[in-house]
């Protein structure tokens, strides 16, 4: 039984580890730029660093073609509806008028941004949709990839506002 039971401990370190490592690896960066202001589906200017000094921003890379933001832009949309800053980056999702068309579609109405040839999601560093990364004060508090529940992200934001 004791075997048994550190074996388990053993293999759930070891996935923590591997996981932590290639999270982090693929996980996107802060582009080296003072400005990072982009332009929405209506061509409102959002600048995402002014906004992490007001309060915590959830930046939110994904595509309307990635199955597993599918799972994870619901819970995008209760983090906005409950009042969180988000900015979404659609990366190479079509046109903004299809992008307009599949938000509509899914009943979305946070902030997207299209990021038609990947630019942004490249200047950030990012390799894998979904990506998240939490900015706070200008810098980057969290990063990470993979599929979000709305309790983790609500999480996140929480702890990046107490610090």
């Amino acid at each position: 039984m004791k075997k048994k039971i550190f074996s388990t401990l053993v293999y759930l370190m070891m996935f923590v580890v591997i996981y932590g490592a290639v999270n982090w690896y693929r996980a996107p960066t802060l582009p080296n730029t003072a400005n990072l202001t982009y332009a929405n589906e209506h061509n409102q200017l959002i600048d995402v660093i002014a906004v992490s000094h007001q309060q915590p921003i959830l930046v939110y890379f994904w595509g309307t073609w990635c199955s597993i933001c599918s799972l994870t832009s619901p819970n995008i949309q209760a983090l906005h509806a409950d009042g969180q800053p988000v900015v979404s980056v659609a990366v190479k999702s079509d046109s903004t008028e299809a992008l307009g068309r599949y938000m509509t579609m899914h009943g979305y109405d946070f902030i997207a941004i299209n990021d038609l040839g990947g630019e942004i999601f490249h200047a950030w560093q990012g390799k894998v949709t979904p990506s998240f990364v939490i900015l706070k004060d200008g810098k980057i508090h969290q990063s990470f990839t993979g599929i979000a529940p709305l309790w983790s992200l609500k999480l996140r934001l929480w702890a990046a506002s107490l610090v």
